[in-house]
């Protein structure tokens, strides 16, 4: 000790007192926990947002509620059910449309699709080689056998079309008369 200072002496681990002002055990050096854990949760949950992100992102490419028809020269015994909801329209259709969204009973429509691939079904005037609209029916579609199970009884059908989306309410089949 030295005598003009009065003090304890100096101690390199930066407590002058030994750890616990009251003469015990020096007091234990907290336990550093490394980030390392830290940083792999972090990391995890990035990886998951940016997978869930693409998902979302890729799943909106693919799928195009693109319509869906297919010529058909049999009928199906089937008749739509009569107390089946028809949706109201939200907005009024724009008339000029082409799109067969609003085709009507009596309108014509004609296929601007490649042959053998998609159908492309614009509104057009009643000429060769078009379709007369004999038979709308709006609601919930599972595909083409519920679309010529629909048109089974439209008397004069030829063909049938089919619009499938994701919002059941937009759906809709078309029993077609080629002309």
């Amino acid at each position: 000790m030295n005598p003009t200072y009065g003090g304890q002496p100096y101690r390199p681990d930066g407590d002058p007192y030994g750890g616990d002002p009251y003469g015990g055990d020096p007091a234990p050096a907290p336990g550093r926990r490394g980030r390392g854990p830290l940083i792999a949760v972090l990391a995890v949950v990035l990886l998951v947002v940016v997978a869930g992100g693409a998902f979302w992102f890729l799943r909106g490419q693919g799928d195009d509620p693109a319509p869906v028809a297919a010529p058909s020269d049999s009928a199906v015994a089937a008749e739509p059910s009569a107390d089946a909801a028809e949706p109201a329209p939200s907005a009024a259709a724009p008339e000029s449309s082409a799109d067969p969204r609003f085709a009507k009973v009596g309108q014509c429509v004609r296929n601007e699709g490649a042959a053998g691939g998609k159908p492309k079904l614009v509104i057009s005037g009643c000429a060769a080689k078009s379709y007369e609209v004999l038979s709308r029916i709006d609601g919930a579609t599972s595909g083409e056998r519920d679309a010529e199970a629909k048109c089974g009884k439209v008397e004069g059908y030829t063909n049938w079309y089919f619009f499938d989306s994701e919002l059941d309410t937009l759906d809709f089949v078309l029993c077609l008369k080629q002309r």
